[in-house]
């Protein structure tokens, strides 16, 4: 397939053509009852600019790099609207910190349209800040710098960890002041505007259904329910009473293995609500998330949920569960029994067990020899990890390379093992809290003499399930920093070492490096809002 600039792409409309909705007269905020979407032009901005391209995602569409300035870097601003292009925002509600919000909407994304990838997939095109929309309620639908480069990097960081995700494409500098109140605080300030463009077979979510439930809209939550299974989840067969609890099944499968990723992985979402769930389970919507440093349970990124913590990372199995509960509820009237829905939430439950035991034996590198013993080893090693203090992601990578080693030289494993809680740990040696996982590591080295595989096989497994490098808070905050400043060079290298997490690169050893003092209580680095 001969690759094109975006601008010259044919796309495709398949949501705007097949479901009901409006062709708004203008962006005004209002409710939009019995629609599905609304129509709406995004809204140019003053000096759109390409500040960076995810260039195996452009590839994979059939995308050329955009020169900085052009047609293409225009249609990814909102400046340029070609012919095949259908924009618009869609109607959602959703539960946000547990209470009912009523309708929300895309506030301050517009959908493109699809393009048709190199291998006939269809990816839906949609900009983050291209400007209000009768969703946005009292907000200006833009976007700063700062919050769309941590999308921008993020999306990419998880896909290459292979975490299930949506996709960036490219992010845009508008030549535009955004004015934000960071911490909603009353330091309101001007800060430099940016568009992320990010890619996903659909952003259907969680609150499409509940918007039309809520409402009562039993005839497009029929055919929104429809349109979903016959464009994103064909193998389950024409739309039918049957299908529509295997499809909620399926839905549950999926975001259990996605939680399972984050939750082997530290990555904390920091902003759980329905309306920002996946119908494909995949991760959404990039705000105030962030990565264990300190493995911490009750740790969230999120300064507006420090009251209840209801996002907190050990939270964020049983808040999927929630979630995926109320979406049942939302299917109900298109089965007459939400009860029908139940077996759903045993497939989450059991999936996210087993997905997230089937990770933790990868990263140990261990195999399926003694299953009842091995899972009380892994839940002994969590409960270890959160008394202990250890950066989870140094903490795993160290074991890759001493562990297997001490299969060959079983001496001096206390020695080895006092070496790896020194690298990873954010709290000087010794001290009792380290204590259950030296214990833990002495089991864990008993059980790994049992596996037949020879050491060097074991370490190669390791390394390729423990990343080295994750998007750290203050790494993503540096990148800000600089590109505020004009400077893109740390950018363009972080995503190339993000692009290969599990390699060495010891020429970047920066990024794998515990967060610095400097960074424990700076803005953007432990602490996020909901406007970051």
């Amino acid at each position: 397939m001969p690759t094109q600039q975006l601008h010259e792409a044919e796309f495709k409309n398949s949501l705007v053509d097949e479901l009901r909705g409006e062709i708004a007269p203008n962006a005004r905020p209002r409710q939009v009852p019995g629609y599905t979407y609304s129509r709406i032009n995004p809204t140019p901005v003053r000096d759109p600019h390409l500040l960076a391209w995810a260039d195996d995602l452009g590839k994979f569409l059939g995308l050329e790099k955009p020169a900085e300035r052009g047609p293409t870097v225009d249609a990814l601003a909102g400046n340029l609207v070609t012919e095949s292009m259908k924009p618009f925002a869609a109607r959602y509600a959703g539960h946000q910190f547990g209470n009912w919000a009523g309708q929300l909407g895309d506030g301050r994304a517009i959908s493109l349209g699809e393009l048709t990838a190199t291998d006939g997939s269809t990816w839906e095109i949609q900009l983050k800040g291209a400007g209000p929309t009768p969703y946005s309620r009292r907000a200006d639908g833009r976007a700063v710098l700062r919050s769309s480069l941590r999308e921008f990097v993020c999306s990419e960081a998880m896909h290459y960890l292979g975490v299930p995700t949506t996709r960036a494409l490219s992010l845009v500098a508008t030549g535009d002041l955004v004015v934000r109140d960071m911490f909603y605080n009353g330091n309101a300030r001007p800060e430099p505007g940016a568009i992320v463009a990010r890619v996903a077979p659909t952003f259907i979510r969680f609150g499409n259904f509940q918007m039309m439930a809520a409402a009562g809209e039993i005839d497009n939550l029929r055919a929104l329910a429809d349109y979903t299974i016959l464009h994103h989840y064909p193998e389950l067969g024409p739309p039918s009473l049957e299908v529509y609890v295997k499809w909620y099944e399926e839905i549950c499968l999926r975001t259990a293995v996605m939680v399972a990723h984050w939750m082997t992985v530290g990555f904390v979402h920091g902003v759980m609500n329905t309306d920002n769930m996946s119908i494909l389970g995949l991760t959404i919507d990039y705000g105030p998330y962030g990565w264990l440093e300190p493995y911490d349970l009750d740790w969230t990124p999120n300064t507006t949920d420090f009251g209840q913590r209801r996002y907190a990372f050990g939270q964020q199995p049983q808040v999927a569960l929630w979630n995926l509960a109320r979406l049942a509820e939302a299917l109900g009237p298109l089965v007459g029994d939400v009860e029908k829905m139940r077996p759903g939430l045993d497939v989450y439950t059991t999936t996210f067990e087993s997905t997230r035991q089937q990770i933790l034996m990868k990263k140990l590198g261990l195999t399926a020899l003694q299953p009842e013993e091995d899972a009380r080893l892994t839940g002994g090693l969590l409960e270890a990890l959160a008394e202990s203090e250890v950066d989870m992601t140094i903490f795993f990578r160290q074991l890759s390379h001493i562990a297997p080693e001490l299969l060959a030289t079983p001496n001096g494993a206390d020695d080895r093992f006092q070496e790896l809680l020194a690298a990873a740990t954010y709290v000087p040696l010794p001290t009792p809290t380290h204590a259950p996982l030296l214990k833990w590591l002495g089991q864990y080295l008993v059980r790994l003499r049992q596996e037949p595989t020879s050491p060097e096989t074991i370490k190669a497994g390791m390394l390729r399930a423990n990343p080295k490098y994750v998007l750290r808070n203050y790494i993503a905050q540096k990148a800000i920093e600089a590109a505020e400043k004009g400077d893109l060079n740390y950018l363009h290298t972080l995503m190339k070492v993000l692009k290969h997490p599990f390699d060495e690169q010891p020429e970047h050893e920066e990024f794998a490096a515990k967060r610095p003092e400097w960074a424990w209580d700076m803005p953007g680095c432990a602490t996020l809002s909901c406007s970051s």
